[in-house]
């Protein structure tokens, strides 16, 4: 049976942008018999807002959706994430790291790496600085701030071996060899929480039998990594739809950073769902 879900962070109003994700997940689980879910990515704890997880909920309703209960709140569920680290941890692949992010962008800067594609806002390649340290110098680091957790990448894809290559299907594009190597050592756990939206999300897809993620085209090269995840630990891949980014009036992806108009605004303003809907 096809399970699919829309994840939205509740960092913001929802826009246009996301209701076509919305919408297109729940007619492909309705049109062929499935299960459509809901599910809060509430894991940062400062940005993440109860007032937007309400508002999530009525924008979804006015456009005539609706999901099973409970939905999945991830802040509700950090002891599968930790799980997932632990395992990570446990196979030797991942390494505490204590740099800052100031320290960690001044180190690309100087090193001439430049902004990994598809990551996530203000992230940048690691120089691996952290994977390095002798034990007593990563017990000095500990005294001083508490660390994030990287992946080792040439670790990890040692796993995969030299012969293998990791794969993913999109229902657009078709089979996608993956390159999560782009990624170099990413952050998997937080200082704040014991995850990262690239933890969490491959978890609960897992958890929650997701076979049909869908997401903007801006997250394809993260599917790369979400892949080698899944194969780590042991998880499936689901089938993906990446669909095209939708556009505002000045050519630019609408997005909540930058004050996208909200599904919310336009029904205040008299627009009919079927105006977005159709």
């Amino acid at each position: 049976m096809i399970i699919t879900r829309f994840a939205p962070s509740p960092t913001g109003a929802l826009h246009r942008g996301h209701a076509a994700s919305a919408l297109f997940a729940y007619r492909a689980a309705m049109e062929e018999g499935g299960l459509f879910l809901l599910r809060i990515e509430d894991i940062d704890p400062v940005r993440c807002k109860a007032s937007f997880i309400e508002g999530i909920y009525e924008d979804l309703k006015w456009l005539g959706l609706d999901w099973p209960t409970p939905v999945r709140h991830q802040s509700e569920h950090q002891e599968d994430y930790r799980q997932a680290l632990d395992t990570l941890k446990a196979m030797g692949l991942v390494y505490p790291c204590y740099c800052t992010r100031k320290e960690v962008e001044a180190e690309a800067a100087a090193s001439g790496f430049a902004p990994q594609e598809g990551a996530t806002a203000r992230e940048v390649l690691y120089a691996g600085t952290c994977r390095r340290l002798t034990s007593l110098e990563a017990k000095e680091k500990e005294a001083q701030r508490a660390p994030v957790w990287r992946l080792d990448m040439q670790k990890a894809l040692a796993k995969v071996g030299k012969g293998g290559a990791l794969r993913w299907h999109d229902r657009g594009v078709g089979d996608v060899i993956a390159q999560p190597e782009r990624f170099g050592d990413v952050v998997l756990a937080r200082r704040d929480v014991p995850t990262s939206y690239h933890l969490s999300v491959v978890v609960d897809d897992a958890l929650q039998g997701v076979t049909l993620v869908t997401r903007g085209a801006d997250l394809i090269p993260a599917t790369d990594l979400h892949c080698l995840l899944q194969f780590l630990l042991g998880l499936p891949t689901p089938e993906y739809h990446h669909h095209p980014l939708i556009l505002g009036a000045d050519g630019r992806r609408l997005a909540k950073r930058e004050n996208a108009q909200t599904l919310r605004s336009l029904r205040e303003s008299g627009w009919l769902a079927e105006e977005i809907t159709r």
